[in-house]
């Protein structure tokens, strides 16, 4: 028997920025990526994906310590901030839903992007620097500020990216490609 499509229902789809459509039931958990009809590929991102499939480990306690969240649900900062943000730069190049009735899934909320999930992963990293360099561009300390900047202008975010998923060891198969 056909499942009506409706929010929550077996057989809901997402408009994908693309314009193209996918059920949310063929977006399982393991899912990083997908090929798309459009000829695209589109990253997959659930709020169960921890930040630090993008951002060492220290990097996301330190965000998470400097970062104030007013949200009861999400009361520490984690991967629907870092989605957010991508969200909020890039709106027309990302959809969100949120499946929290679809309690067979295992995931609450869910983002598409227009980007591949490499790609995702260096606009996360640039948006995460932008955020740092905004941070310390308040500071009263003018030699850490200068030394941040000199930092920053020789970070290499594509080979940052790199080296991150080498040393994680990232594939197809794994979870947190």
């Amino acid at each position: 028997m056909a499942q009506p499509r409706v929010p929550g229902g077996r057989g809901e789809e997402l408009e994908l920025p693309c314009g193209e459509t996918k059920r949310v039931r063929d977006i399982d958990m393991g899912m990083r990526e997908f090929d798309c009809a459009c000829g695209g590929t589109h990253a997959v991102v659930t709020d169960v994906h921890p930040p630090d499939r993008f951002l060492p480990e220290f990097l996301v306690e330190i965000l998470r310590e400097a970062i104030e969240t007013t949200s009861e649900e999400m009361p520490e900062f984690g991967t629907p901030h870092l989605m957010g943000i991508v969200l909020e730069e890039f709106p027309e190049k990302v959809v969100s839903e949120d499946v929290t009735d679809d309690q067979e899934i295992g995931y609450a909320l869910l983002w598409v992007t227009d980007f591949d999930s490499r790609r995702l992963h260096e606009i996360i990293v640039e948006l995460v620097v932008e955020l740092m360099e905004h941070a310390v561009s308040h500071a009263d300390d003018e030699a850490a500020i200068s030394e941040f900047e000199a930092q920053m202008l020789e970070f290499d975010v594509s080979a940052f990216v790199e080296q991150y998923r080498a040393e994680r060891d990232l594939g197809e198969e794994d979870v947190f490609v």
